[in-house]
Order: C-alpha cells, then structure tokens, then sequence
C-alpha cells in the first residue's frame, strides 16, 4: 500500500485543475467460488481483485478512473489523467491525514478464505444429502459456497484514513422438481458478513429439506388463476418488495435526478400509519453490514419511513451535494472498477403488533406469497412485476391449497399505501442487487404483511 505522504502528493495533484475533492480508493479482495452438482464437484474458482480507484469532484460534477498498478507512479499518472477532465482554478486545500479506528462489528471467526476446499465441501455434501432421496421427482440439487474476504483503505481530501474489512459468506441452495414436462425448482441460501462459524448453529439439513419441499409443492400444484385479491406476503424475502419497488426509488442515485416516484417528498405522508422501514448497515454480522460504507463514513441507521411519514432518501457524498443534504453512509460499490454511489445494506419493514396466524385468520380470502422470487420494477413510475415462487390460497381464514405461476403486479408507492397488517415475525434474506456501482450483498427482509388489494397474475382458469 502507499505511504501517507503518497496519497497526499497524489490527491493534491488531483486538486490542481479545479477539483474540490478527490479520493482514493485501494482493494485487495480474494473470492471463491465451490459448486456441488448432483454430488459431484462442478466448480472451483479462486479470484484475485486488486487495484485501485481515484474520484474527484467539481461540485456535483465527477471524474473516476481505476488502475491495477498501485504504486505511487501509477496512482500518479492516473491523477495526472483525471485532472485533464477540469479546466478551473485550482482549489487550495491543506489537510492531514488522521487515521480513524474503527470498532469491528463483523468478525470472522473462521475466515472463509483461509479453508481448504474439503471443510467447505462438507458443508456442501451435508445439504446435498439431505434432499438427494427426499422425493422420486427430484431431478436436480445445485449447492455452492461463495467466500469474498475484501480489504479495502480509502484516503481523502478531507483528511480521511480509513480501512476495513468485510468477510462475506453465502451457502445456495437450488432444487429442481420435474414430472410429466413440468418442472419446478426453489433456492434459498444462507448469507452473513462473517466467516465459517455461521454453520455452527445452522441447520443445514433442516435448511435444505425445506427448499426440497418447496419445489416438490409446487410441482404439484394448480396454475394461479389471475385476479385481483388481499395479499399476504410473508417474512424474510419477501422483503424483496421494499427493496425493488420502494428502496431503489429512495436512492439518492435516482432521486437527485428528480426521476424517482418519491423525489421531494420528504416529510410527506407515503405510506399507511403502521408502516415503518428502516436501512440499517450496523447490524452485527448480517449480509448487508460493514464497519463503513465505500467512501469510509461510518454506517448508520437511516429510518426511511417512520409512521408512514417520508423520513430520509439513501444518500452519498457526491448527490449530498446535488440535493444540499447529509450523507447517510450509503455509498457503496462492487469493486475499485466502479465508482461509489447510493445503495441499500440491509432495508426492512419494523415488526408490527399481529401475529401471522392473526393476519391468515383476518383474511377470508386471498393469496399467501410465502416465498418470492425476482422481478422487474421502473423506479420513475414505481411500477413492478414480481414473480412468486411459493403460493397458496387463503380461504376463511386458512391456508389451503397451493398454486405455481402467481406474479404479484402493482406499484410501488401505491402498495405502502396498501398495508393494513404487519406481523411480529421479522427476518431478513439474502441477495445480490445490481446497479451502476455494480452488485452488491444487500439483506432484505420484513415480518409478514398484508395488502388490502393487488393484483395476482397468472395463467389458471376457473374450473
């Protein structure tokens, strides 16, 4: 890594063509990648990621470049390129470096990186195992273990010093269920920011069995018939709702530009009165977690809404500027090949005061969303199209039979309208969201919750 002085030689030569701001952004990240097809070892990728990324600023207006030569001439070239994209007068800035310490909140106890493949394996085997003869209709079992230990420094103009690192961890699980030319499959996984302890209290095989069941359920279910019903969406991932259809339009990335369907609507009623969401990246270990975000500030809590009232937009330095705001520590990126931008960690709704079994019996009759899938939304409209990968009817206030092939059709500032319902049963998945500063880990979650009224596509008929 450059010494201090270096980095300070090099951000002020970024200064020198009218920048007012400028950072560097150093990486060393090792990543592997196991897979388990069907009992036998499909994949063993090792990924080395180093190099180095320098931003600046002119107001709102950016430059960013990215090199894998990390030495001071190469970092110092690369300024010296940067700098050709200003033509103003130079911006007299002194500063010294103060190297913040930060609390770790995400140990690794058993860092991933430093596991032969044969632990990994078994960790693998023992979920493969336990749905291999779970049902005669299963054609398939995909596991794979995904390690990413990234060690990141970022230096500034603003005298920052900053490192940490981040030890993120996912086990997948895929089933596929097949019979007759119909095929169904389910996944699930296992994700934290923390190392190979996390199995020491998980039930794999109890993990596993339950998305075997799943693909074996729907297999044998009917076609969804579509129509326009009260909807129960339940925890953990179906928290994927707030984070495609509402938190993406909450990202300064979006807003700033006045495309977002919540642009300049803080302080403004948006949701129904039970409704609270929150992002949060200090959460001990979860997926979404770091000790700071991408340009070093500290992560926060951020309530985004609070009672249904708009509290607060996701917001990085460089639209902080653009919307004459705070930063929130919410700027994030994939690697030092993407410059950092406003980004989700983990994004939920708060536990309500109902039980699920209060919510199911409240409903006389509707649809069950017990697992959702991906999907597509329009952040300028708000409008989505979510597919569901586990669905049931309600009927007089219990679940009844399954149904394959549901997508829940709607938009998204009109469905926090919607909620009359929330359950006390909180709890998060874990997935991978893409946008300009690339893919990230991000937690989605929420208790189970129900919409007074959405639509429910699907290709089933009346019988």
């Amino acid at each position: 890594m450059i010494r201090k002085e270096e980095a300070k030689e090099i951000l002020l030569t970024c200064l020198k063509t009218g920048g007012d701001f400028a950072e560097i952004f150093l990486e060393n990240t090792i990543q592997n990648d196991l897979e388990l097809s069907d009992g036998n070892l499909s994949k063993s990728n090792t990924s080395f990621i180093y190099g180095a990324g320098i931003r600046i600023l002119h107001e709102d207006q950016e430059v960013y470049g990215y090199t894998n030569d990390t030495s001071y001439d190469g970092l110092l070239n690369l300024a010296c390129s940067l700098t050709k994209s200003f033509n103003y007068e130079a911006v007299p800035l002194e500063f010294d470096f103060i190297e913040e310490k930060i609390e770790n909140k995400h140990l690794a106890k058993k860092q991933a990186k430093n596991a032969e493949n044969e632990e990994k394996s078994r960790y693998l085997k023992t979920v493969y195992e336990a749905v291999a003869n779970y049902h005669e209709n299963i054609s398939q079992v995909i596991a794979s273990i995904w390690d990413h230990t990234q060690e990141v420094t970022i230096f500034n103009t603003e005298g920052k010093m900053i490192t940490d690192t981040r030890n993120h961890l996912r086990l997948a699980l895929r089933v596929i269920a097949s019979k007759g030319g119909i095929m169904q499959s389910a996944n699930d996984s296992i994700g934290r920011n923390q190392g190979l302890e996390i199995f020491d209290n998980s039930d794999l095989e109890t993990f596993a069995k339950s998305v075997a069941k799943s693909a074996i359920t729907m297999l044998e279910a009917d076609e969804m018939e579509g129509q326009m019903l009260p909807v129960v969406i339940h925890n953990a991932f179906g928290g994927v709702i707030l984070h495609e259809a509402c938190g993406h339009a909450l990202e300064a990335t979006s807003v700033a530009k006045g495309i977002s369907v919540f642009s300049g609507k803080l302080g403004t009623k948006i949701a129904s009165d039970i409704v609270t969401a929150v992002d949060d990246g200090t959460l001990p270990n979860y997926w979404g977690s770091a000790n700071i975000d991408d340009e070093g500030t500290k992560t926060q809590r951020n309530v985004l809404i609070e009672k249904g009232i708009l509290k607060s937009y996701l917001v990085d330095k460089r639209n902080a500027r653009k919307m004459k705001c705070d930063i929130t520590a919410s700027s994030r990126r994939q690697s030092y090949r993407f410059s950092p931008t406003s980004r989700m960690t983990n994004t939920f709704f708060t536990n309500g005061d109902s039980t699920f079994e209060e919510i199911i019996e409240n409903t006389k009759y509707g649809f069950f969303a017990k697992k959702m899938g991906g999907g597509s939304v329009n952040t300028s409209t708000g409008e989505f199209n979510f597919a569901v990968n586990e669905g049931y009817m309600i009927e007089n206030g219990k679940i009844t039979k399954p149904v394959r092939g549901a997508t829940l059709v709607g938009n998204g500032a009109e469905i926090l309208k919607k909620v009359d319902m929330i359950a006390n049963n909180l709890s998060t998945g874990h997935g991978v969201c893409g946008s300009i500063s690339g893919s990230i880990p991000t937690d989605v979650g929420q208790p189970t919750i129900r919409l007074t009224g959405i639509t429910v596509g699907g290709r089933g008929g009346k019988k």
